[in-house]
């Protein structure tokens, strides 16, 4: 595993860029005075986000590196003005309030933030710290596990673009793992059988309804060529390999290999906020030991569709979601 993406990966916002997006977050929690979602305050951000110079839009152009992700690096954080970490997401309620807003900022110049009617009350930014009972999870909310490396909401046509990881607090420098599809090494057999829906993605357990859903879960490819290149789905902790053939497993385990062969580990800073290609990367989190005493790891997560974009099959058109809504913020 490499330490940190490539220099070109990492895009260091100028002073004009920092303080006309921390200028413009702090006029619009000011006005609301509450991140949590209204249609308001949505509103408030696509205009403020429309109205953002092309000096600072630039900073938040496409991937654009083989590695599949950047590294916006620079916004101001100071670790005694946002408090303690929360004990879970569903403590923190306007902790780090002003994040919430910038990361919608960045969200909206990108494309369009993705919210979830059955995950963390439908908010657009999420918070993902370690809870006590959880640290044996696959979820965000574990600590004590290596987080397996996959794709965001994978069991899910409408998942994210692009996801965004902004860093609150990680003064024990754990570790995000990512690994780029378009990285690895495999025989054009491997590639042809992982491109058939030979098993589903079942949703992973921050989804407490849908697991529960009735209706057959939808075969789905691991992988498949876009117009660009190879993109994948992926998650093994909620893949049923077991019902797979010994071929399909065989290939799944090589491409699991060649993930792990050129995975990075990228250690966040306070401020630093992680942009992944959804479809080109995996990613995961190594294992850590929990304190609980309001110093834990602490990130804002934000999911973006892009409008336009085509990167998926047209088949997941007719899958079920497993009853889970998407919400976009602007229709």
């Amino acid at each position: 595993m490499t330490s940190a993406p490539a220099p070109a990966s990492v895009r260091e916002l100028d002073r004009f860029a920092v303080d006309e997006l921390t200028r413009a977050a702090q006029k619009i929690l000011d006005e609301f005075g509450s991140p949590a979602t209204r249609p308001e305050l949505l509103a408030r951000v696509a205009d403020t986000a429309a109205g953002l110079s092309g000096r600072t839009r630039h900073h938040c152009r496409p991937v654009d590196t083989e590695d599949g992700l950047f590294v916006l690096r620079g916004l101001p954080l100071d670790d005694a003005d946002i408090g303690p970490t929360p004990l879970s997401w569903a403590t923190a309620e306007d902790s780090g309030a002003l994040w919430d807003v910038l990361l919608l900022l960045l969200s909206t110049v990108m494309g369009n933030p993705l919210a979830w009617e059955g995950q963390q009350n439908g908010r657009f930014v999420h918070n993902i710290v370690p809870s006590p009972g959880h640290e044996q999870e696959q979820t965000g909310a574990s600590s004590a596990v290596l987080l397996s490396p996959h794709t965001e909401d994978a069991f899910h046509p409408g998942r994210a673009h692009l996801l965004m990881l902004g860093c609150m607090r990680n003064h024990d420098r754990i570790a995000t793992t990512a690994a780029s599809i378009r990285k690895v090494r495999l025989a054009d057999a491997d590639v042809a059988l992982l491109s058939r829906p030979e098993l589903p993605i079942l949703p992973d357990d921050a989804y407490t309804e849908a697991r529960g859903f009735e209706a057959p879960p939808p075969k789905v490819p691991t992988l498949w060529e876009s117009e660009d290149g190879l993109t994948l789905r992926f998650d093994p902790a909620y893949t049923p390999l077991d019902d797979a053939s010994p071929e399909h497993r065989a290939a799944y385990g090589r491409l699991e290999d060649e993930l792990a062969r050129v995975s990075m580990a990228v250690r966040l800073e306070p401020g630093d906020v992680l942009v992944v290609d959804n479809d080109l990367v995996v990613h995961g989190r190594v294992p850590f030991q929990a304190r609980y005493d309001g110093t834990d790891r602490w990130l804002k997560r934000a999911s973006v569709r892009v409008p336009g974009r085509r990167t998926r099959p047209a088949a997941e058109a007719e899958e079920h979601g497993y009853g889970q809504a998407a919400i976009q913020a602007y229709a």
